[in-house]
């Protein structure tokens, strides 16, 4: 057989196409790699499907000895191990799912020298046995995955990404790279000051993903909302993400008893179940995964065609790194949002509940507060995303509210009739009491409330109930009211209500579109490739990673089986030429997925 040529010249553009596969850097990585390889420690702040993994394998492998890869999740570890072994690296992960017979034979590996990269979580990482261990090792580099984690999670429950802090000065001559594909200018200095004492490059590439449309709606029939969606985009490969693991797995159902192919996803689940979910949906075209946020990190599936929020997410970053799972083939994609008044609620009452400190959960809430600004805006969603994490930006023309934009008008008066009926009901009844309070409606609660003889009942029969409640929803998002966490969700006024009420302030407000208004986006149809082949290729890939007990695309992504149905290649040489076959996965996957094409030529 006969191997690809050996690329002269630059040692990291070797790598990059003798053992990746690859003829060229991605935007980003070249200087993030070349800053790694000058000794100097590295933020880089890439979007999702950007090449992050690349900016320290590549670098561990020209600098040789033993990379240290510090990541949050067994799986997302397991599965770059997975891959980067294919490709003919000698790569290890040590891990709570192995015994420990499997771990010391990988600990011994790692000691005579032959492991190039080591995965550990944190956990494992910053024992103190461990680092000693590690203290008598040829140490190279140190990169750190999800880097944001060390902001978000290191407070609450995952303390030793704090921890990661020490790296410094333990091996105070190794480069350390950290990588996150969602880091505001906050997130970013918090994460220079813990892990680098501030002395850090930081390289933040550009986040707007333009072929993402974007787009929020109020939940106010959330599965015929969700449905509606989903039919729109039938045939299109999809990820509906839902807060707990049982509305998961009740949506997943949902979905299927009304014709949509749809497998859930859930930490909850087995790892045999999780992983034969993850390969169908990989390798099937026009399944939807409706997963917790347990889905998603290191998932390269580049023709998702949506995502679809059925719950608030808790901020804008992580909302841009779910929505970023969509669209990565370039091509039309859409991120839809529902959201209401319980969401924020719970969401509040999360960071309530976290043990940390009274500064995180300050910051916590403030996060919230932009991405519940950024639901109920009137103006460009893409500049508000795209502001929030420094970027400038223009009118988008591929959001709801730049293709069909809402009126806004002064609701000064309509929210004075909300805070009377609140008042005289005593600040401690919650949103859809109020709303029937104003629309004189005489429910049980309200008559055994003695709410019927209020001054304010009834005051608001010439409005819809579904506008009473985006009127409560938009003051409670604009901090004129506060909503109860401890209790059961009473509404109060806030500082700001009573400005509004002496006539300090007024109040603007969004005015809702009809059900069912507003231009949609098509999505785009066609595909470059035959799409038999394909389906024939993607089924060897299945069969494969069967075999070798790995998620499918580990064997090969999705655009390198599109570029290899698009060429069809008669020979290892032109085989060679498809984007992401290296060295190792040539010799080993070559001549099988050759007679696959070679068979669909004859068919």
């Amino acid at each position: 057989m006969q191997m690809p040529a050996v690329t002269l010249g630059d040692p990291k553009r070797r790598i990059l196409k003798d053992i990746f596969g690859f003829d060229d850097f991605r935007p980003g990585q070249t200087a993030a790699i070349e800053a790694v390889l000058g000794g100097r420690h590295v933020l880089s702040v890439m979007p999702t499907g950007a090449g992050k993994s690349l900016c320290y394998q590549v670098p561990a492998l020209v600098m040789g000895g033993l990379t240290l890869v510090v990541s949050p999740l067994v799986a997302l570890m397991q599965d770059q191990v997975a891959a980067l072994r294919l490709a003919g690296v000698a790569a290890d992960t040590i891990n709570s799912s192995f015994d420990r017979a499997a771990n010391v034979a990988t600990w011994r590996r790692v000691a005579t020298g032959e492991t190039r990269l080591l995965y550990l979580a944190p956990e494992r990482l910053m024992t103190q046995r461990m680092l000693d261990a590690l203290g008598r090792l040829d140490i190279r580099l140190i990169a750190i995955d999800e880097a944001h984690c060390i902001s978000q999670w290191g407070p609450a429950f995952r303390p030793e990404y704090e921890g990661l802090a020490r790296l410094r000065d333990l091996f105070p001559s190794v480069p350390i790279i950290a990588l996150t594909a969602t880091a505001d200018e906050s997130t970013r200095t918090d994460i220079a000051r813990q892990i680098f004492a501030g002395k850090v490059e930081t390289l933040v590439l550009g986040f707007d993903r333009p072929n993402i449309k974007l787009s929020v709606a109020a939940r106010h029939d959330g599965k015929r909302q969700l449905l509606d969606f989903v039919k729109r985009h039938a045939g299109k490969s999809g990820i509906v993400y839902c807060l707990s693991r049982k509305k998961t797995e009740e949506t997943a159902s949902f979905l299927a008893e009304n014709g949509i192919r749809a497998l859930p996803y859930h930490a909850g689940m087995t790892k045999e179940a999780r992983d034969a979910n993850q390969n169908s949906f990989m390798t099937e075209a026009g399944l939807v995964m409706v997963a917790t946020i347990a889905f998603g990190m290191g998932i390269d599936k580049p023709d998702v065609s949506y995502v679809f929020h059925t719950d608030l997410p808790g901020n804008l970053e992580a909302y841009y790194q779910e929505i970023g799972r969509a669209g990565r083939d370039g091509r039309t994609a859409e991120a839809h949002m529902l959201f209401g008044l319980a969401d924020i609620r719970m969401r509040r009452m999360f960071i309530e509940d976290e043990d940390s400190s009274a500064e995180h959960k300050r910051r916590a809430h403030g996060r919230l507060g932009t991405l519940i600004g950024y639901c109920e805006t009137a103006g460009c969603r893409r500049q508000i995303l795209l502001n929030y994490f420094g970027e400038d930006a223009q009118p988008c023309g591929n959001c709801d509210n730049c293709l069909d934009q809402a009126p806004r008008a002064d609701g000064t008066a309509e929210a004075k009739i909300i805070f009377a009926a609140i008042r005289q009901s005593g600040e401690r009844f919650g949103p859809a009491h109020i709303v029937d309070i104003l629309r004189g409606q005489r429910t049980q609660k309200i008559v055994d409330k003695g709410h019927d003889r209020l001054a304010s009942f009834g005051t608001g029969k010439a409005r819809k109930k579904e506008e009473w409640q985006s009127l409560v929803r938009q003051l409670v998002a604009g901090g004129f009211l506060t909503l109860d966490l401890a209790g059961h969700g009473g509404l109060s006024i806030a500082a700001k209500g009573d400005q509004l009420a002496l006539g300090e302030i007024d109040f603007q407000y969004r005015v809702e579109r009809p059900r069912g208004k507003g231009r949609i986006i098509a999505p785009e149809n066609g595909e470059s490739a035959d799409p038999q082949l394909l389906d024939a290729l993607k089924s060897l890939r299945l069969r494969l990673a069967k075999e070798r007990q790995v998620p499918a695309y580990v064997i090969f992504s999705d655009r390198t089986l599109a570029d290899m149905a698009q060429r069809r290649p008669r020979d290892l040489d032109g085989f060679a030429e498809v984007n992401g076959v290296g060295a190792a996965k040539l010799r080993d996957f070559g001549p099988l997925f050759l007679r696959a094409i070679a068979a669909h030529r004859l068919a």
